[in-house]
């Protein structure tokens, strides 16, 4: 799936006081296309399994995963340390909302400054143990994917998009992004991919169905598709994602489970 021996040296030293065992970049080629909720719904999946697990907000100006989990409280930390949130059931998670003093305040930061902030958050939070982070990325191809990609060692990345055709096409610069950095592409999840009759259980597709030949295309061992579903809308933003009752990623996460671990 690629060496990524030639990054080596952009890596950033993770907290000493850390241990993570596997790191999964979940990726789009554009904004609002569901990329938050996967991240959330794949860290839910994972700490109900028993797993250790922390979640990345790398979105720096979009961050959604505090709201997803309903966390206020802001974080705390020493000079030298940042400590994580931990959520109901236990993930462990940092975001840029969770350190200022008000959330709807813009971030009006150039690139090399969000950056670098992202890379704060693996060397200077005690993340502790965790067996899975689930680093949920901007959109796009620029400044913060780029770093994530050289200084965090990611096992491996999990692209989201929506059957939109123009969407499909910006997903494959994604896609291209990823293997230009010789990482591994696990699975691509279409969300918005259909609607459930909630009388026959047929399912509808009102954009069509275009993007399993991208997964065919790029050779990416797994594929999920998420519905239109007005009730998980309502739970990530009553801040109750961890009550979601659903299978739709739970062979993903069963494959991100059996990725090694870092060395």
């Amino acid at each position: 799936m690629g060496n990524r021996e030639e990054y080596k040296e952009f890596e950033a030293k993770l907290n000493e006081k850390s241990k993570v065992r596997k790191v999964i970049a979940v990726m789009s080629g554009k904004g609002g296309v569901g990329k938050s909720l996967v991240t959330s719904l794949l860290a839910v999946n994972a700490a109900r399994d028993g797993r250790k697990v922390a979640i990345m907000d790398a979105d720096i100006t979009g961050p959604s995963i505090p709201t997803a989990f309903g966390l206020k409280e802001p974080l705390s930390g020493s000079e030298t340390e940042i400590y994580p949130a931990i959520t109901k059931s236990g993930i462990k998670a940092v975001s840029l909302n969770l350190m200022t003093n008000d959330v709807t305040s813009p971030v009006i930061w150039r690139g090399p400054v969000v950056a670098g902030l992202v890379k704060q958050f693996w060397t200077d939070v005690v993340w502790d143990d965790v067996d899975e982070m689930y680093v949920d990325m901007p959109p796009g191809t620029g400044d913060v994917p780029l770093t994530v990609f050289q200084s965090l060692p990611v096992s491996a990345i999990v692209v989201v998009t929506t059957p939109q055709e123009l969407v499909s096409m910006i997903v494959e610069k994604a896609v291209r992004m990823a293997q230009m950095m010789k990482i591994p592409i696990l699975a691509l999840v279409e969300n918005m991919s259909y609607i459930q009759c909630p009388h026959c259980g047929d399912k509808i597709y009102p954009y069509g169905k275009n993007d399993e030949a991208i997964k065919e295309k790029y050779g990416m061992p797994c594929y999920a598709s998420l519905p239109i579903d007005p009730k998980i809308a309502q739970l990530v933003d009553s801040g109750s994602i961890e009550d979601f009752e659903g299978d739709y990623l739970v062979d993903l996460s069963k494959a991100i489970k059996k990725l090694p671990d870092n060395e």
